[in-house]
């Protein structure tokens, strides 16, 4: 029997998570979800190594756990890049509910980290590993919630498809896009459920807010380039394209996109008015109007990071490159600009805005890619009132459920795209000003992680 095989039959004898309150489910049950988020972080699945190794453990975890082979499907056109999808069977009341997570990662720089990137390691009420918040820690919760449905025979109102994919982190072959375009049939739902952001908010160490994002911004990258004639480093020229664009990116730090918010944005910060106090609730209510109120707007810009990406569009530098060798002028720099773009701006604008910083022509500006774009979700009101319902549960007060606009990116474009109503949150609470996904050093609470998987089984249960 292999370790995956072991850990599949402890999951299925002790893994009692359905309790009312956390500190009352017995240990053994949260110890294996914990083996089985362990085996998940081993799993080296940058884009080095890919997905595929992963995704075959854990299909053969669910057919030794009694899933029906043809219900547990590996698909995918990338050797190296596939994907799991698995089905659970319920009455036919409902339309099928799609539950996504994707399984890559990104690299790691190992002279950053304090752990092993790939050991899950507890330390000081922490679990550290590469992909515990983004997003194996809710994938991990995801599966051994089937597990343990299943184990108890409990038949859900409709079915749920599980899509664990590849792709999502370096958009390639990506396994939302690759099921849409080629296995529609194994994903075909009334919505999807995305655990990939969102969720639960953390103020001290109390649950004040579950976000559910409806929309995103538009996730877009510029490439500018600086050239030059090159030539030996013994006879400088002035023209040198290190300069040029050094001196370009230095007008573009002080690029400041206006503040603005939409529909999402307004409701949560109106929600999160009403679990604030002072100052910081009554700029909340400011901005929570249409049109929001300028100076509410730049006191909650200024109060944090987090805050200010969603209430604006931000472009930053990720990548730089220049030369050939030490020894000769570059003939070439190139600077690679990430930008997340309001809703409802537009990209050639944004664009032209980068150009317009740069304040030289002979740097070219170039988008990487077309911007994917896609209309918000509906807010589902039966969804938000069963998740308000489950927090209340999990967390023992009334917790507010508010839509929110995500300043990040996520496979629910793509689903949006098609018509498919994609909400994004998962129920492992964090602090928004502490979300290490793609640092060094990305943890959850594991407090955290146990209530969740108490929140995925009473959500499962109940939709």
């Amino acid at each position: 029997m292999n370790r995956m095989s072991v850990l599949t039959l402890a999951i299925l004898i002790t893994l009692p998570f359905g309790a009312p309150a956390t500190p009352a489910v017995p240990h053994g049950g949260i110890a294996h979800a914990h083996a089985l988020l362990g085996q998940m972080i081993a799993a080296d699945t940058t884009p080095k190594f890919g997905t595929t190794e992963l995704v075959n453990e854990l299909a053969h975890v669910f057919v030794e756990a009694g899933f029906p082979p043809a219900d547990v499907q590996v698909v995918g056109n990338d050797p190296k890049r596939m994907n799991l999808v698995v089905r659970f069977r319920g009455r036919g009341e409902r339309r099928p509910i799609l539950l996504m997570g994707h399984l890559d990662v990104v690299p790691v720089d190992l002279a950053n980290w304090h752990t092993d990137p790939f050991k899950l390691t507890e330390r000081d009420g922490y679990f550290y590993g590469r992909g515990t918040m983004d997003i194996k820690g809710a994938d991990a919760g995801l599966i051994a919630t089937f597990l343990k449905l299943h184990a108890e025979r409990f038949v859900t109102k409709g079915d749920y498809i599980l899509a664990l994919t590849a792709g999502e982190e370096d958009g390639v072959s990506n396994g939302i896009q690759w099921l849409l375009a080629n296995r529609p049939d194994l994903i075909r739902a009334q919505y999807a459920i995305n655990v990939d952001g969102g969720g639960p908010e953390l103020s001290g160490n109390q649950v004040t807010l579950v976000a559910i994002e409806t929309a995103e911004k538009v996730y877009e990258s510029y490439t500018l380039t600086a050239r030059g004639p090159g030539g030996h480093s013994s006879i400088p020229k002035g023209n040198n394209p290190i300069y040029r664009l050094a001196t370009g990116l230095e007008r573009l730090s002080t690029l400041e996109f206006p503040l603005a918010t939409n529909s999402a944005s307004r409701a949560y910060f109106a929600r999160l008015a009403t679990v604030n106090t002072g100052n910081t609730a009554a700029a909340m209510r400011g901005v929570a109007h249409d049109p929001s109120d300028p100076a509410a707007l730049r006191q909650l810009a200024a109060r944090s990071p987090y805050d200010n990406a969603h209430l604006r569009t931000t472009c930053v530098p990720t990548l730089l490159t220049g030369g050939d060798a030490e020894n000769a002028l570059p003939q070439v720099a190139r600077a690679t600009i990430n930008c997340r773009i309001m809703p409802d701006e537009s990209p050639s604008k944004i664009q032209a805005q980068i150009v317009q910083a740069l304040g030289d022509s002979a740097i070219e500006v170039q988008p990487v890619a077309p911007a994917p774009t896609a209309p918000p979700s509906p807010i589902d009101p039966a969804l938000f009132d069963e998740v308000g319902r489950v927090a209340q549960r999990v967390w023992g007060h009334a917790v507010p459920v508010s839509a929110y606009m995500s300043a990040g990116a996520s496979d629910s474009v793509f689903l949006r795209a098609a018509g498919v109503p994609s909400y994004v949150f998962n129920g492992i609470a964090y602090d928004v000003n502490d979300d290490r996904s793609h640092a060094p050093n990305e943890r959850i609470l594991v407090r955290s992680f146990d209530e969740s998987l108490q929140f995925d089984y009473l959500l499962l249960k109940a939709l």
